[in-house]
């Protein structure tokens, strides 16, 4: 007997004796792109292999109804139906499916085919790429007269991809297995199987120089595609005009490729079933966005982060699943600056040239200030910069005196995107409006004992402050310079921009222009007597020169003014319609507290509800007794904690 058939008869029990162990494939990955394989015991017993076997991988694609599965089970299984077909022209593979052929010590991955009807395309497309990714031949089968550019595009997509997605993360996989060749240093080879019934196959006119290979590089090229992810790429036709099919040229082929170890040596099959997980980790987000263009078969969207920021709309240029593995968002596209989102940070320019980032952000007071007399002060001098390592860096005031511009001196702009989810930076600024209506309250208790109202004393002691040099000061304003009534305890007192006296709203209720007092461009306030003369008077010219600073801040004073008046409606308006307004995103809301956090009293009328500046949740007056710092919240000053909070200090 000759050792050809001694060989086939060999080839022949070791089939025979794999298949009476396992006749049938199975659902490794299905169409949701989700693994049906949960351990490296239960995918070695499906196969019916150890781990000691060393493997390879065979994948194959095309369109539906080409004869996947059929040319799967012709040529490794002698036409036993180890992967199910079909006559009809419908898809009967869904999802990837796998055997193991002893003989070759190949598993062989049955894909779904391009054209099958499915809702879920761009899953479908996502998961041939993943299982192209862990193959060692991928094998393109198509029967057609002439090969389609569809096949082209395909595998050209495929190479494009899998070089900018699957190359990293399969060299991280490599590197935790241990493996010497990283299975991403060369991708696998490519086999074009090609079936034709009436016209030649490609490269069998012996006067194409290169051959079949040459024609299909060619075509790539001018496709403007690649096939840089593949090893090689090799042609196999063959021509039917009587069936059966003639599988022996591609199936020597096959054997040629997986004998090949000079660019991928055979593995052990946990090595394939974890490269394979970790892909459907990585890769397994929700694709909704019925936008993406197809002019490519795997756009990056497929692959990449899908979120957006919310200022510009740029795209996170990372991977999916990044913020798994604690790595930020990033996108090379500049963000723009947009005040609803505040996503302009400051970062403390001394601290940056020591090689620190330290972002500063604009408060009302700082920390060494007391709150009533930080938020007076914030209502006419404006913010301050505070950096934790150099202190008051900036007072927005010294500009009225000629400083710098804090971008120009202090500070750093920088504009960062704003990531759903991930805004830390905003903190500082989030509970802004609570921390203004926290020291309305605490200025309205500290001056309630005196007569007037407490925006009318705040107002009078701003004015005073930064009242140009012949201001009257409201101190020795107890009557109308015009008509000579006294005023009431509270009334508004107006300053005559021209003379500079104090009088009453009807006795100053014209506006003229004032040139020779600096104001000339915007009609201002004058008094009666004044707007009859016209205002002149002789050295209020030389004056002019010497009030020029206090005039600026008088100027900036009175948009404070109309600041304070602002707060002074407000503080009319129901105090729950303000307290919903200015509460901070972490705060409980109002309506939500029925009782007590801590010792679960119910809230009554007479009950005060109090939220904890820590943790944001409501608390009775006797469960929140003390006042801290709260740093982490942007609370530089003692605010009201609740005892919880209170006892672990270190994390305020």
């Amino acid at each position: 007997m000759s050792s050809s058939l001694l060989n086939e008869m060999g080839e022949l029990n070791i089939r025979n004796a794999h298949t009476a162990e396992s006749s049938k494939s199975f659902l490794l990955v299905d169409e949701n792109e989700t693994l049906q394989v949960t351990e490296e015991e239960s995918f070695l017993e499906k196969l019916g292999i150890s781990d000691e076997k060393a493997v390879k991988v065979l994948s194959i694609f095309g369109n539906t109804g080409d004869g996947k599965s059929h040319t799967l089970n012709a040529t490794f299984f002698e036409g036993r139906e180890v992967f199910r077909t079909s006559e009809t022209q419908d898809s009967c593979t869904v999802g990837v499916w796998a055997a193991f052929d002893p003989l070759l010590s190949l598993i062989l991955l049955d894909t779904e085919g391009l054209l099958g009807a499915t809702s879920r395309q761009s899953q479908r497309l996502r998961l041939l790429l993943k299982v192209l990714a862990v193959s060692d031949v991928v094998v393109y089968r198509t029967r057609a007269e002439r090969l389609h550019n569809d096949l082209f595009c395909f595998l050209g997509n495929a190479s494009q991809a899998y070089l900018k997605h699957f190359t990293s993360e399969l060299k991280a996989v490599s590197d935790r297995c241990g493996l010497e060749v990283p299975l991403s240093s060369l991708g696998p080879a490519l086999i074009i199987f090609h079936e034709t019934a009436n016209t030649k196959i490609l490269g069998c006119d012996s006067r194409t120089p290169g051959g079949a290979e040459q024609l299909l590089q060619k075509r790539f090229h001018q496709l403007d595609l690649s096939t840089e992810a593949f090893n090689s790429v090799e042609y196999v036709g063959t021509r039917t005009t009587v069936p059966p099919t003639n599988f022996s040229s591609f199936l020597e082929m096959v054997r040629q490729r997986t004998s090949n170890t000079s660019t991928r040596s055979r593995r052990p099959p946990s090595i394939v079933y974890n490269a394979l997980k970790a892909l459907s980790m990585r890769f397994n987000g929700e694709i909704t966005d019925d936008r993406i263009a197809t002019t490519s078969f795997f756009p990056d969207e497929y692959f990449s982060c899908s979120n957006v920021c919310l200022s510009c709309g740029a795209r996170c240029t990372r991977n999916m699943n990044h913020i798994k593995e604690n790595v930020s968002h990033t996108s090379k596209k500049r963000c723009r600056y947009t005040h609803q989102y505040n996503n302009k940070v400051l970062i403390c320019r001394v601290c940056y040239e020591r090689g620190l980032e330290v972002a500063v952000s604009p408060k009302t007071s700082a920390s060494t200030d007391s709150k009533w007399f930080g938020l007076a002060t914030y209502a006419w001098s404006g913010y301050v910069l505070e950096c934790p390592n150099c202190g008051i860096i900036y007072r927005s005031r010294q500009y009225w005196v000629g400083n710098q511009d804090p971008e120009a001196s202090v500070v750093r702009p920088e504009l960062r995107h704003v990531w759903l989810g991930n805004e830390a930076f905003l903190k500082d600024n989030s509970n802004g409006a609570q921390r203004v209506l926290d020291g309305v309250n605490s200025m309205i208790q500290s001056v309630t004992e005196y007569s007037a109202g407490p925006t009318k004393a705040i107002t009078a002691w701003l004015t005073d402050q930064v009242a140009p040099e012949y201001w009257r000061p409201n101190s020795q304003i107890t009557e109308c310079h015009q008509c000579k009534k006294n005023f009431a305890d509270g009334e508004r007192k107006h300053h005559c921009r021209c003379c500079g006296e104090g009088c009453c709203d009807n006795c100053s209720s014209k506006t003229m222009l004032v040139p020779e007092r600096g104001w000339g461009t915007t009609a201002v306030r004058v008094c009666d007597d004044c707007y009859r003369t016209g205002g002149s008077s002789a050295g209020k010219q030389l004056e002019a020169a010497r009030e020029g600073k206090g005039l600026m801040a008088r100027r900036i004073t009175e948009v404070a003014q109309s600041t304070l008046d602002i707060m002074t409606s407000a503080v009319e308006y129901p105090l729950g319609i303000v307290k919903d307004v200015a509460r901070p995103d972490y705060w409980v809301p109002d309506h939500e507290l029925v009782k007590c956090h801590r010792c679960e009293k119910p809230f009554t009328g007479t009950t005060g509800k109090h939220h904890c500046r820590a943790c944001g949740l409501g608390f009775c007056s006797q469960c929140s007794p003390e006042l801290r710092p709260v740093p982490s919240r942007g609370w530089d000053h003692p605010v009201r904690v609740c005892m919880d909070c209170s006892e672990n200090e270190g994390e305020l």
